[in-house]
């Protein structure tokens, strides 16, 4: 029978690795030729001083540029949003942005007008640094459907074709950053996962909106998936 102290201590190892996701991994991740990095909606709409600006989100940028140069494999995604779009608070007579209605596909927030299609705020972060990747993935261009993930949009059928690319170049690892993390990234992960790749989080490389506990109930969505959540850092150099 384990002894009590035995007991306690291993309890405490995994209350401080929940606490700290990644803080005792055994080695740094180095990904290889069947990794990919997925940089999520690093645009102008979600920097500070944009329509729908996420909280220091101009700090993902040199993260981002930091990690992106161990990958040979990089994917962008960009929002690509009709004007009047349906997720356009906007577009709703007597709405508000954040406030939830019901469509079609089913619950939808509404958002201030942002990504709109050949708009500055619609166009990548200038300072991304990322010459080696290989597609741009636009994603909500459709009208009548929003789309957070870059793998299916929100009516959970219509693909981007992002999985099909992956998987064409033997890809089985995905690595996941951008903005923001408890909308566009999570939905990425969460779709990466139902997809068959095995999918890593890179915290300090997102930020968050966060309304509504949106944050917290993202992360648990993720962890019951499957995916890891990891710091820059836990990638190999």
């Amino acid at each position: 029978m384990m002894h009590r102290r035995q007991l306690l201590a291993g309890l405490g190892t995994t209350f401080v690795a929940a606490l700290a996701p990644g803080a005792l991994r055994a080695a740094p991740i180095k990904p290889g030729e069947n990794a990919a990095l997925l940089v999520i909606d690093v645009q102008n709409c979600f920097l500070p001083g944009g329509s729908l600006a996420v909280k220091d989100g101009d700090q993902v940028v040199p993260v981002i540029n930091k990690i992106a140069k161990v990958f040979a494999n990089v994917v962008l995604t960009q929002d690509w949003h009709t004007p009047g779009h349906i997720s356009f608070a906007s577009s709703h007579p007597g709405k508000k942005p954040f406030e939830m209605i019901d469509l079609p596909y089913g619950k939808q927030v509404l958002w201030p007008d942002h990504c709109v299609q050949g708009t500055d705020g619609a166009a990548l972060a200038k300072d991304l640094a990322i010459p080696q990747a290989g597609l741009v993935i636009r994603k909500g261009f459709h009208h009548t459907v929003d789309s957070y993930s870059g793998f299916t949009e929100a009516d959970a059928k219509t693909t981007t074709g992002l999985a099909a690319y992956l998987k064409a170049r033997a890809i089985d690892t995905v690595f996941v950053a951008g903005l923001a993390t408890d909308f566009c990234v999570a939905w990425t992960a969460l779709d990466a996962r139902k997809a068959g790749f095995a999918t890593y989080v890179v915290e300090d490389g997102c930020r968050a909106i966060d309304t509504q506990g949106s944050l917290a109930k993202a992360w648990t969505d993720m962890a019951a998936a499957g995916v890891q959540r990891i710091q820059s850092t836990d990638i190999a150099a």
